[in-house]
């Protein structure tokens, strides 16, 4: 594996984009309006993604008290030997977790829109092995195919927008705040789910070339899906009404197949999003993936490699646990309870105990 070059603020803004547009982009409609249930959703997406940028400040503040070290590193500076163990492991648990529901996602996305009656296990392991080949690269090589990604995934994702304009009514967001403004709060947890990604920064900031640069990387990397969730569920709802968008398990697809356009060769509209969204998808995939390796070869003072590959059956036991479509939500949702409080509580407690004891300069 190669070594790890210094990583720009840029750079480290695209893991991020990356890592966060995943699932979200085909489920957050959804997950977000059976919460709601008023045409505000795109409101708690708001909150949702302002309270992801304050946990994610907090993070590499954090960070930043230990330059050039991960987290798996600098926590038993903190907390000692043994409690830091235990906080590492919950958090290699979380990736691998993390990493077992976007492979199942995919397979599921994929079995219902694009390869009918094909198995989940076959389309899995042709995941899980295409990604393993990325991951044996090493950051550099994640980074690369990242800063491929990026572009392609904002291009489609205009011009799905500009073609949703068509069918978009306005009338369908209204009225604002119609009920208040609790339905929008009890939003907001389905959300933050969406924006978990900014955590990968607790291996970045190390390998950054300068470590201040790390809050601007992650505020941008934060905006940008913020945008495009906000988007999404604007011309989601927008389009299709909030009961429509309720009674569908990927409501964007929904919107996408409604789409025409009369004398254009181009018919299957769908397929442009499956594209970025599997795209998007193996990114989070193989980052995750990563990040659990690492953390695992930090307290073992292994060679990655070896957890890169021991993982892979792991990930795939995970991914084919839930049952059906429902479960993996379900699933969905505890991954999401765990990130709060791995990155959104405990960074802030660790923040305070540095802070009391001078920090480690």
């Amino acid at each position: 594996m190669e070594p790890v070059q210094g990583i720009t603020m840029q750079r480290a803004a695209v893991f991020v984009v990356n890592y966060i547009l995943g699932v979200g982009i085909l489920t957050l409609p959804r997950t977000a309006a059976q919460k709601v249930q008023t045409p505000d959703i795109w409101l708690s997406v708001i909150i949702g993604g302002l309270l992801a940028m304050i946990a994610g400040v907090i993070l590499v503040k954090l960070g930043q008290q230990f330059p050039g070290k991960t987290f798996y590193e600098y926590c038993e500076l903190i907390v000692g030997r043994w409690l830091s163990y235990a906080v590492n492991i919950f958090i290699v648990g979380y990736f691998i977790a993390m990493s077992g529901h976007v492979v199942r996602a995919l397979a599921e996305v994929t079995t219902l829109f694009l390869l009918e009656g094909t198995p989940h296990w076959a389309i899995m392991l042709s995941f899980l092995w295409v990604g393993l080949y990325l991951v044996l690269g090493g950051l550099n090589a994640i980074a690369r195919l990242f800063e491929l990604i990026f572009p392609i995934t904002v291009i489609i994702f205009v011009l799905i927008a500009v073609m949703s304009l068509k069918i978009f009514d306005l009338n369908n967001l209204r009225p604002v705040l119609g009920l208040g403004i609790m339905p929008v709060l009890n939003g907001v947890k389905a959300t933050v789910f969406s924006f978990t990604g900014f955590e990968i920064m607790i291996i970045l900031q190390a390998y950054m070339h300068r470590s201040k640069s790390a809050t601007k990387a992650v505020l941008l990397g934060l905006a940008i899906p913020l945008f495009f969730y906000v988007t999404t569920v604007v011309m989601v709802i927008g389009a299709m009404s909030v009961e429509s968008v309720i009674s569908r398990a990927c409501a964007t697809i929904g919107l996408i197949r409604s789409f025409e356009f009369p004398g254009i060769f181009f018919e299957r509209y769908d397929s442009l999003l499956l594209v970025i969204w599997i795209m998007q998808i193996f990114a989070t995939y193989v980052i995750t993936h990563y990040a659990a390796a690492h953390g695992l070869a930090s307290m073992m003072k292994k060679d990655i490699r070896q957890f890169l590959y021991l993982l892979l059956p792991l990930v795939f036991i995970i991914a084919m646990l839930p049952k059906d479509i429902n479960e993996l939500f379900r699933f969905a949702d505890q991954i999401g309870n765990a990130g709060m409080v791995l990155f959104g509580v405990l960074p802030a407690v660790l923040l305070g105990i540095a802070k009391l004891r001078g920090g480690k300069k």
